[in-house]
Protein backbone atom coordinates (compact mmCIF):
# COMPACT_ATOMS: atom_id res chain seq x y z
CA UNK A 1 0.00 0.00 0.00
CA UNK A 2 1.42 3.35 -0.98
CA UNK A 3 1.96 6.12 1.57
CA UNK A 4 -0.45 8.46 -0.17
CA UNK A 5 -3.20 5.87 0.03
CA UNK A 6 -2.56 5.53 3.75
CA UNK A 7 -3.07 9.30 4.10
CA UNK A 8 -6.68 8.76 3.04
CA UNK A 9 -7.29 7.20 6.46
CA UNK A 10 -6.66 10.57 8.18
CA UNK A 11 -10.11 12.06 7.45
CA UNK A 12 -11.81 8.97 8.84
CA UNK A 13 -9.80 9.06 12.04
CA UNK A 14 -10.15 12.82 12.37
CA UNK A 15 -13.92 12.86 11.91
CA UNK A 16 -15.05 9.58 13.44
CA UNK A 17 -13.49 10.32 16.84
CA UNK A 18 -16.25 12.74 17.87
CA UNK A 19 -15.21 13.27 21.54
CA UNK A 20 -12.04 14.92 20.22
CA UNK A 21 -13.92 17.83 18.64
CA UNK A 22 -17.19 17.93 20.57
CA UNK A 23 -16.49 21.39 22.08
CA UNK A 24 -17.91 24.89 21.84
CA UNK A 25 -14.57 26.68 22.09
CA UNK A 26 -12.47 27.89 20.37
CA UNK A 27 -14.85 29.76 18.13
CA UNK A 28 -13.96 30.92 14.64
CA UNK A 29 -16.00 33.74 13.10
CA UNK A 30 -18.82 32.92 15.52
CA UNK A 31 -18.91 29.21 14.67
CA UNK A 32 -18.26 26.69 17.45
CA UNK A 33 -15.26 24.39 17.15
CA UNK A 34 -17.59 21.44 16.47
CA UNK A 35 -18.71 22.94 13.16
CA UNK A 36 -15.60 24.59 11.80
CA UNK A 37 -13.42 21.58 12.62
CA UNK A 38 -15.60 19.37 10.41
CA UNK A 39 -15.73 22.00 7.69
CA UNK A 40 -11.93 22.36 7.75
CA UNK A 41 -11.64 18.70 6.79
CA UNK A 42 -13.41 19.30 3.46
CA UNK A 43 -10.48 21.01 1.68
CA UNK A 44 -7.93 18.84 3.53
CA UNK A 45 -9.67 15.68 2.34
CA UNK A 46 -9.89 17.04 -1.19
CA UNK A 47 -6.14 17.66 -1.27
CA UNK A 48 -5.40 14.20 0.15
CA UNK A 49 -7.61 12.53 -2.46
CA UNK A 50 -5.96 14.56 -5.23
CA UNK A 51 -2.48 13.62 -3.99
CA UNK A 52 -3.35 9.93 -3.83
CA UNK A 53 -4.84 10.09 -7.32
CA UNK A 54 -1.89 11.94 -8.87
CA UNK A 55 0.78 9.83 -7.20
CA UNK A 56 -1.14 6.63 -7.97
CA UNK A 57 -1.41 7.58 -11.63
CA UNK A 58 2.36 8.10 -11.86
CA UNK A 59 3.19 4.57 -10.74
Amino acid sequence: MKIFNILLIAPFVGLLWVPFYNHQTPMLLGFPFFYWYQFAWVPVTSVLIWLAWKKGAQS
